[in-house]
């Protein structure tokens, strides 16, 4: 059963379902009234924060939200938008808008409330952003009586642990490498801003085997400087978990 990230607060604060991923948007969206047990944050694409802003065509006279006053407004995020006009004593007409949002200005809404995490797109489509109205992440949250269960909470606390750990391996790689007595001094001050890494003799007198994990994107530049401080047999390696 597939379940969309706008309706898992409805069915998580209902307690159909005991626990589940969704945007902190979509639970604001709802104004589901769940716990949240962890925010998930992936400096990669995928779980970056993100925003929704207001965005009006270029040559549009609405310079502000003030402006939006018997205006027109599409978007998927019908809720909070309406609440968030009403804190700032708009009124404005707010239609739900389902998919291509941003082609609707200036003939079939006056601004749009869109998601964007580069505002790439609004530009492409001759809009400019007037206000941001939200940012959000992805939560890991818990249907609250469920969350008083004993039980069920150390199977949800493990399976944050466990997306976490995946969410930092894909930041990080281990190497493996091995070097000489001689080597081992220079090697361990390319390594001497991370983690001590773990350092264990080889069979052959005089020679050592290291392990590291870093981030990759040092990665690149920190293997050739290896190479030429002594090190030998450099191995890279993704990770799947890194648990603290």
């Amino acid at each position: 059963m597939l379940i969309r990230a706008q309706e898992m607060a409805g069915y998580v604060e209902a307690g159909i379902l005991d626990c589940g991923l969704t945007g902190r948007d979509w639970i604001l969206e709802q104004n589901a009234a769940v716990h949240e047990v962890a925010e998930l944050i992936y400096a990669k694409e995928g779980l970056r924060p993100v925003k929704w802003v207001i965005a009006v065509p270029v040559d549009s006279r609405i310079k502000t939200v003030k402006d939006l006053n018997g205006k027109r407004i599409a978007t998927e995020l019908v809720g909070f938008t309406k609440r968030y006009l009403k804190s700032k004593k708009v009124k404005a007409e707010v239609d739900f808008s389902w998919g291509a949002t941003e082609v609707k200005p200036p003939h079939l809404a006056d601004a749009i409330v869109e998601l964007t995490e580069t505002g790439t797109s609004l530009k492409a489509n001759n809009l400019r952003i007037i206000d941001t109205i939200l940012e959000s992440s992805t939560r890991f949250i818990a249907n609250k009586k469920a969350w008083q269960d004993k039980w069920k909470r150390q199977k949800m606390e493990n399976i944050v642990m466990l997306l976490k750990g995946a969410l930092a391996a894909e930041e990080k790689v281990g190497l493996k490498m091995n070097v000489s007595a001689g080597s081992l001094k220079r090697v361990m001050s390319l390594l001497s801003a991370m983690h001590s890494p773990t350092i264990s003799a080889l069979s052959d007198q005089g020679w050592y085997a290291l392990e590291v994990m870093i981030n990759d994107k040092v990665v690149r530049d920190l293997i050739p400087k290896l190479k030429k401080a002594g090190a030998s047999g450099i191995v890279e390696y993704q990770l799947n978990k890194v648990i603290p």
